[in-house]
């Protein structure tokens, strides 16, 4: 099982990183973002086949391919957020947790326009 192993490195990450905090605290922080960035490479294939499965449904369906693209580029963005904001928790920098956090949802907003235009367009359609 895949999970076991990712849990395992992330113990040991953890176990490391605190240990090495009281003497390097500068060290800890890299290990920290070293292993985040290795368990996000060790996921990046699944990822792939789950995009590959929505593109087959969205083709299946007739669906706009934009809007598939559209919604991938939130999911990704919501991810790539939230991993930025945590390593900055991580290093004490709250604040600027926030306002990645903060960015995201703004650019969340910006992609999702479009699509919520067309929702209401088809919405108007139905209605007469």
């Amino acid at each position: 099982m895949e999970i076991m192993q990712i849990v395992g490195l992330g113990i040991v990450a953890a176990v490391l990183a605190v240990t090495i905090r009281h003497n390097k605290p500068e060290m800890a922080m890299l290990l920290s973002m070293a292993t985040g960035i290795i368990l996000f490479m060790l996921v990046l294939g699944k990822i792939g086949s789950v995009i590959d499965v929505l593109r087959d449904l969205a083709s299946r369906a007739n669906l706009n391919m934009v809007y598939l693209g559209t919604i991938l580029k939130i999911v990704a963005i919501a991810y790539i957020a939230d991993f930025g904001a945590q390593i900055c928790r991580d290093a004490g920098e709250g604040a600027v947790a926030s306002k990645i956090e903060f960015a995201a949802k703004v650019l969340i907003l910006v992609l999702a326009v479009p699509i919520m235009i067309a929702v209401l367009q088809s919405l108007l359609k139905l209605v007469p």
